[in-house]
Parts: C-alpha cells; sequence; structure tokens
C-alpha cells in the first residue's frame, strides 16, 4: 500500500513510480534512520506508550534491518519509494505487527527531518576528519621544506619571493 494513494482505486503507472521513488538517493539514510529509530523507541517505551518488551523486539528488528542493510542482505526495493518506507517494510517483515507502534505521535516529516539531520552531522564529522587530515599533510610538507623561496604572485604577475611553507600554510 502506497503511503500516498488512499484515494486512488488503480495501480500506479509505472514511470509514475519512478518519478516519485528517492530510493536510489536516500538510501545512503538507512544508518541514520534506523539509528533515530531506535531513540524513538526507547522514548516510546520510557513515556509508557509502548512496553519494554515491545521496545527490546522493535530495538531487535532495528539492529538486524541494519546489520542486513550493511551487509547487503537487504536491499530496497523501487516500491519502497523511500529509506523510511524500506526500513518500515523489513521491520514489519521481522517483528510483526508492533512495527506499526514505531510510528506513534512520530510523522513522517519528523523522521525525514530528524535523519537528514543526523546524516549531516555525521557527514560533517567525517568532512572535518579529512580537512584535519589536508591540514596535517600542510603542515608537515611546510615543516619538510623549510626555508625554500618560491616566486609570490599578484594580478597574475611575480612579485615578491615567499617561503613555499608560507604559502603552503595559507591554505
Amino acid at each position: 500500500m502506497k503511503l500516498w494513494g488512499g484515494r486512488f482505486a488503480g495501480t500506479t503507472a509505472a514511470a509514475m513510480e519512478q518519478l516519485n521513488a528517492s530510493i536510489g538517493f536516500d538510501w545512503r539514510l538507512y544508518e541514520a534512520d534506523i539509528a533515530g529509530s531506535l531513540a524513538y523507541a526507547t522514548a516510546l517505551a520510557a513515556a509508557g506508550v509502548i512496553t519494554a518488551e515491545e521496545c527490546v523486539t522493535l530495538h531487535g528488528g532495528l539492529h538486524q534491518v541494519r546489520d542486513e542493510a550493511t551487509t547487503g542482505a537487504f536491499e530496497p526495493q523501487l516500491s519502497d519509494e523511500d529509506v523510511h518506507t524500506a526500513v518500515e517494510r523489513r521491520l514489519y517483515e521481522l517483528v510483526g505487527a508492533v512495527a506499526g507502534k514505531l510510528h506513534t505521535g512520530r510523522s513522517r516529516n519528523d523522521q525525514v527531518a530528524t535523519d537528514l539531520r543526523m546524516f549531516v552531522r555525521g557527514e560533517l564529522d567525517a568532512l572535518d576528519a579529512l580537512v584535519r587530515e589536508v591540514q596535517g599533510a600542510l603542515l608537515a610538507r611546510a615543516e619538510e621544506v623549510g626555508d625554500v623561496l618560491m616566486p609570490g604572485y599578484t594580478h597574475l604577475q611575480r612579485a615578491q619571493p615567499v617561503p613555499v611553507a608560507h604559502w603552503l600554510l595559507s591554505h
């Protein structure tokens, strides 16, 4: 059943299926989606909305979905439309109807916003580490070259000599 298809009696045209499906590029959000769902299940249990046993069941299923997705044993289908539907479908297959309780009090928009924020924060951390690596390489090279000079440029013309190390550290 489609998330948005409640008013339509017929099947969706194949061209519309492909146009509407974001799964091809949002699958990279699966780890953030599962991490957010794990935290949300814990919050539902703490609020008394689900039982501790249901929380354990959801956690077990979500961990299995993550493991299967990481190893490639679980892959989304075009009919899943997006990462959230794919994870939810697999969770239903693993734990049954209790999977439906995971959306209690949480809209799809809440889930998307949380997933995107978590994903971007993770990517920024990775990018920060790469920038620091480049900075370290530039610093190491600047220390290696010592006092070697090179022509400085201004307005695409040679200007005063500058230390190579100074130029490297300007980046």
